[in-house]
């Protein structure tokens, strides 16, 4: 299947530079370019778009608020937004997340991880740089009676296996890295997390961090 994919950025040399990688890849398609938010969300919504590679400072509207548009209209609920910036803050790191991306890596990423990255979170993960991690799990222990929740559920609403497979989730493992931890089937460990994530109302796996580091699933020095 080949991935849909939209370039947003201001700087025009970057765009082009990022479609010459990516018009080589055999799966992914570049179908719009975009120099500011505004211009990326119609693009997302006009070009059935799978992912936005989405910078964050951009005119008229930013990177951030261009996300939360897009991940909270019900009609581009397929949307998955890749954020892709020179400013890794942790302030950025959780704006992202919160807004709804599935993934955050720096603009220093190595071709052949932005591409492994696209490809990660068109299958339904979610990625986040070592810094990105880094500056998340920081929030959280700066202020962790402060973030406000925004999830449909508590851990008290999921199973013991639900929070076990969240918390190896907010540990940074794969769907296969948790099935060989807790000895089951890539399948089963699949099944179990889509549950959490219904009963939480997580859009996806970054999200689904977000929710274990909140209610204490993970703890520092837990990330792999």
């Amino acid at each position: 299947m080949t991935i849909r994919l939209i370039l947003a950025d201001d700087q025009a040399l970057l765009r082009g530079t990022f479609r010459l990688l990516l018009d080589a890849v055999q799966d992914i398609e570049v179908v719009g370019e975009a120099s500011n938010g505004e211009e990326a969300v119609e693009l997302a919504r006009t070009q059935r778009a799978d992912i936005v590679l989405m910078d964050i400072r951009m005119p008229i509207l930013d990177g951030i608020e261009a996300t939360r548009r897009i991940t909270a209209n019900e009609d581009m609920a397929g949307v998955k937004i890749l954020v892709l910036t020179t400013f890794e803050t942790d302030e950025l790191v959780m704006d992202a997340l919160r807004a709804g991306a599935s993934g955050f890596l720096g603009k220093g990423v190595e071709p052949a991880e932005l591409i492994n990255a696209i490809h990660t979170i068109a299958a339904g993960e979610s990625l986040l740089s070592p810094h990105a991690t880094a500056a998340l799990i920081k929030q959280f222990l700066a202020r962790p009676h402060q973030e406000p929740s925004s999830f449909l559920a508590g851990v008290a609403d999921l199973t013991p296996r639900e929070l076990e497979i969240t918390a190896l989730v907010g540990s940074g493992l794969s769907n296969t890295d948790i099935a060989e931890e807790l000895y089951i089937s890539p399948a089963t460990a699949k099944t179990h997390l889509h549950r959490a994530m219904m009963k939480t109302g997580a859009r996806d796996r970054a999200q689904l961090v977000v929710f274990a580091y909140q209610n204490g699933l993970v703890r520092p020095g837990q990330h792999r």
